[in-house]
C-alpha cells in the first residue's frame, strides 16, 4: 500500500541507526583495551621522543586539517543547486593562494627538519645521558628467540628478564648471535639493531618504578613475536638484594650453557646465572669475523 513505503523507510533507516551506533560502541570497547605505550613514557629519553613525535603531528596538521575542510567546504559551495556560487570556467591562477600554498608547507617542512637535526644529535643512542651517576652497563645478545643479558660488574646474567635501579643510567651493548634483530624497551626509549658481528650502543634511563615491556623490534623468524622480555625498574637497594638473590643460583653461564642457549626455542622461560665466562659477549661479536670450530663458545 502507499502509506506503507514511508513507514517501511523509516523502520530501515532506524536500523541502519542502531547497527553503526552498535559497531561504534563496540569498536570503542576493544580500543579501550589497548595500550599504547608510545604515550605513556617512563624515561627521559621517551619523553623527549614522545614531545617530538606529537610536534610533528600538530605541525603535519596545519596542512592536513585545512585540506581536509575545504575539500568538503568547496564541494558544498559549488553543489549544483547553489546558484550563488560564481563560475569560471577560464580561472587557472591566483598569486595569493600560489604563496600560501607553497610558503606553508616550505616553513613546516623547514622547521621539522630542524627539529630532526637537533633532536638526532641530542637522543643519539650512543651518547652517554647528561645524568648525574656511573652508567649500569648490561651485555645484550639477540638469540633465536630469546634475550641473553649480560651483568660484566655484577659477573651474572639473565634470559628474557633484566632489572636496573630507577634513575639510573643504564648503557646496553648490544649484538646477536644469528639473524638481525631489534632491541627495544617502548616506553623508555626507541630501537637500536642488533646484528651478528657487531656492536651497537643503547644509553636509557628509568625515572619511574615498575614493570616495561621489552620486545623485538624487527621480524627475525618463528619465534619473533613472542621474543619478548620484562625490563623491572627498582629502587637500588631492591635492586642491591636482587643481584644477591642472583648469585645464591645454582645455575652458571659456561661456555657450554651458552652453547645450549644458542640452540633456537620459542617462548624460552626466565632463567638467571650465578656466574658468567666473562669472554662470551667478545666472543660473539668477533665469532662471524674469525669462525670457530662449528660456532660455539669455547
Amino acid at each position: 500500500m502507499p502509506g506503507q513505503e514511508p513507514k517501511r523507510g523509516g523502520v530501515v533507516l532506524k536500523r541502519r541507526r542502531l547497527l553503526i551506533t552498535g559497531l561504534m560502541c563496540g569498536i570503542a570497547l576493544l580500543l579501550s583495551g589497548c595500550k599504547f605505550v608510545l604515550l605513556d613514557p617512563k624515561g627521559m629519553i621517551a619523553a623527549d621522543e614522545k614531545r617530538i613525535m606529537l610536534t610533528s603531528i600538530l605541525l603535519m596538521l596545519i596542512v592536513v586539517l585545512p585540506v581536509i575542510f575545504l575539500a568538503f567546504a568547496i564541494a558544498w559551495r559549488y553543489r549544483e543547486s547553489n546558484k550563488h556560487a560564481t563560475y569560471a570556467p577560464e580561472w587557472s591562477h591566483n598569486l595569493l593562494l600560489e604563496i600560501i600554498w607553497w610558503s606553508i608547507p616550505c616553513a613546516i617542512i623547514a622547521t621539522l627538519a630542524t627539529i630532526t637535526w637537533i633532536s638526532s644529535h641530542r637522543l643519539d643512542p650512543y651518547k652517554p645521558l647528561a645524568v648525574k651517576g656511573e652508567p649500569l652497563e648490561i651485555d645484550v645478545i639477540a638469540l633465536r628467540w630469546k634475550w641473553l643479558f649480560i651483568y660484566p660488574k655484577q659477573t651474572i646474567a639473565t634470559v628474557n628478564f633484566i632489572q636496573f635501579p630507577v634513575n639510573v643510567p643504564v648503557r646496553f651493548m648490544i649484538t646477536a648471535e644469528g639473524p638481525m634483530n631489534s632491541f627495544q624497551i617502548p616506553q623508555l626509549g626507541g630501537q637500536i639493531y642488533a646484528m651478528a658481528g657487531m656492536q651497537t650502543k643503547l644509553h636509557l634511563i628509568a625515572n619511574a618504578v615498575g614493570d616495561y615491556d621489552g620486545i623485538s623490534a624487527n621480524f627475525s623468524g618463528d619465534g619473533f613475536s613472542d621474543m619478548k622480555f620484562i625490563a623491572r625498574v627498582t629502587t637500588k637497594a631492591q635492586f642491591d638484594q636482587w643481584v644477591k638473590t642472583v648469585k645464591q643460583s645454582k645455575a652458571t653461564l659456561t661456555s657450554d650453557a651458552y652453547n645450549q642457549l644458542v640452540v633456537p626455542s620459542i617462548k624460552h622461560p626466565q632463567q638467571s646465572f650465578s656466574a658468567v665466562n666473562k669472554t662470551i659477549f667478545e666472543t660473539v661479536v668477533m665469532k662471524t669475523m674469525m669462525p670457530m670450530t662449528e660456532g660455539n663458545i669455547k
